[in-house]
């Protein structure tokens, strides 16, 4: 396979890393920017390496932390607002266990994304791991129409210590209850039984209230290209606890983040 052939093959899951590290797709969307044109300018970064899917995410990660603490990035780095720096928001341990979890990797490779030895990469996903541990507990909407995916959904949303406040299965079952009930988290199918869309359903209750929501599909590649308003948060079915954990803190971890902004803008 040409080294072209591989980023396309690669690309889709790349952003979904980007954007669950930062938080949105924008920001994560420029790193894999600045990844693309760093591998332009020398292709022979990942034409040397027997797998180029690490090498790629290894390149990402350079790239990444090569952004400077205090914000000032120089010439060579991507420019983006010093609120998105790696140090700022995303420490090591939670690139380590979205590798695993969120991408799949083993720890070896994991460890060769992250250039460090397996102990230190164990050691950093054990230190996530007491972070999601330590993470508040919030109500959860489920807007999903195949009952038994809802009951799986519902079974790892409690496992992870989060209640379930509700399962809708239409657009206007979802607009009711988020209304009624304003839950601290949304997991929702992107294509409901109706007819009618997640994606709509979701935008439409953010224009009243600000919650981090998470979208399942089956088909994550198709809104991981990059040319259009797209989820930051994705999971695909078929889904599992690791996953579901993964995501879900990063998405409650963001949605703090930005209610502390807010409260600062206010006082």
């Amino acid at each position: 396979m040409t080294t072209s052939k591989a980023v396309v093959q690669h690309l889709p899951f790349l952003r979904r890393y980007a954007r669950a590290l930062t938080g949105n797709q924008a920001s994560g969307d420029a790193y894999v920017a600045a990844t693309l044109e760093s591998l332009i300018a020398s292709p022979k970064i990942i034409e040397s390496e027997p797998n180029q899917r690490v090498a790629l995410y290894k390149l990402f990660t350079k790239i990444w932390n090569s952004v400077a603490v205090n914000g000032k990035a120089d010439a060579t780095e991507p420019h983006l607002p010093p609120e998105h720096h790696l140090t700022r928001i995303t420490p090591r341990p939670r690139q380590a266990f979205l590798l695993v979890a969120l991408e799949g990797f083993s720890e070896d490779d994991a460890a060769k994304v992250l250039d460090c030895d397996l102990p230190t990469l164990r050691g950093l996903v054990e230190e996530s791991g007491r972070e999601l541990a330590a993470e508040i507990a919030t109500d959860v909407l489920i807007i999903e129409d195949e009952t038994f995916i809802a009951m799986d959904i519902e079974a790892l949303v409690e496992s992870l210590g989060h209640r379930v406040i509700g399962v809708a299965r239409t657009h206007a079952e979802a607009i009711a209850l988020a209304r009624k009930t304003r839950p601290g988290l949304i997991l929702a199918d992107i294509q409901l039984a109706d007819g009618s869309s997640g994606l709509d359903a979701v935008n439409e209750l953010l224009g009243s209230f600000e919650v981090p929501v998470i979208f399942i599909t089956a088909y994550p590649e198709r809104f991981l290209t990059g040319q259009r308003p797209e989820p930051a948060f994705l999971i695909a079915k078929p889904f599992q606890l690791a996953v579901v954990s993964a995501v879900a803190s990063q998405a409650l971890f963001f949605g703090r983040k930005a209610h502390q902004r807010e409260q600062q803008a206010t006082a």
